[in-house]
């Protein structure tokens, strides 16, 4: 008798459950997939932390009041992930940086004794191809029909690609060249794009069904022949280390 009731009490209980998903209540989200994804799509922003070690920005260090961490720029990158094996995944990817530094001349003021100022501005844009290896499986298959993904996925990776800059210095200069040091308003800058190569690592750590959020380091090694106008410099240095964080959805 007391497992009929028992079973009639389920049974009653279960009712009004049917009855509210009849009645055009959503269902709930159930906490798997139905397949193992095809891929993600991320976005992320940045913080690049440059070398800047070339003579090119120790001559402007030296000369213009820019510190150590003046070409450290914010940014914004994006990856379209597609895999290809269980931990493995193709990865092409876009990164944009940018920085302006104002500064003056250290040694020098114009004849009213101001300071003679010029703004100096970083732009890179990275197009990367990448390989990417999870470190622990990204998600467990319980049924033909079932797909559960892991709340936490370490992942290590390196690819290549190709890199644009734009060096720029806008404002007044002191020609040093000239007998009385004349100052003169010009905008000088060099561009152009180079071969890059890049190693990273990050976790993904998942906050719903498809959506994680996504911590990143990563290290990006390039340099690049500058134009006539820093005629006798070395290739300028572009390498840095990039930490980010963002989102990365599964499809």
């Amino acid at each position: 008798m007391t497992r009929t009731w028992l079973a009639l009490l389920l049974v009653l209980a279960a009712v009004p459950a049917s009855a509210q998903v009849a009645g055009g209540a959503p269902r709930p989200t159930p906490d798997f997939l139905f397949a193992e994804p095809r891929g993600s799509l991320g976005i992320r922003g940045s913080w690049t932390f440059a070398r800047a070690g070339s003579d090119l920005f120790d001559f402007v260090r030296t000369h213009l009041t820019v510190d150590r961490r003046a070409f450290d720029a914010p940014g914004i990158a994006t990856d379209l992930a597609i895999a290809v094996a269980p931990r493995v995944e193709v990865v092409g990817g876009f990164e944009y940086n940018q920085r302006s530094t104002p500064s003056e001349y250290r040694a020098f003021v114009d004849n009213n004794r101001r300071p003679i100022e010029q703004t100096t501005r970083l732009r890179t844009a990275n197009l990367s191809g990448s390989v990417r290896l999870a470190l622990a499986p990204r998600g467990t298959a319980v049924s033909r029909l079932a797909w559960i993904p892991s709340r936490v996925t370490p992942y290590a990776g390196a690819g290549g690609g190709m890199l644009w800059y734009q060096f720029t210095q806008a404002g007044d200069f002191v020609d040093v060249r000239s007998a009385n040091l004349a100052v003169f308003t010009d905008i000088i800058g060099s561009k152009g794009w180079t071969p890059s190569a890049h190693a990273f690592g990050g976790v993904d750590v998942r906050v719903q069904r498809r959506m994680f959020v996504t911590l990143e380091g990563r290290y990006l090694w390039a340099a690049a022949e500058l134009q006539r106008r820093f005629e006798g410099f070395d290739p300028i240095d572009l390498a840095g280390l990039r930490v980010s964080a963002g989102i990365n959805v599964l499809f």
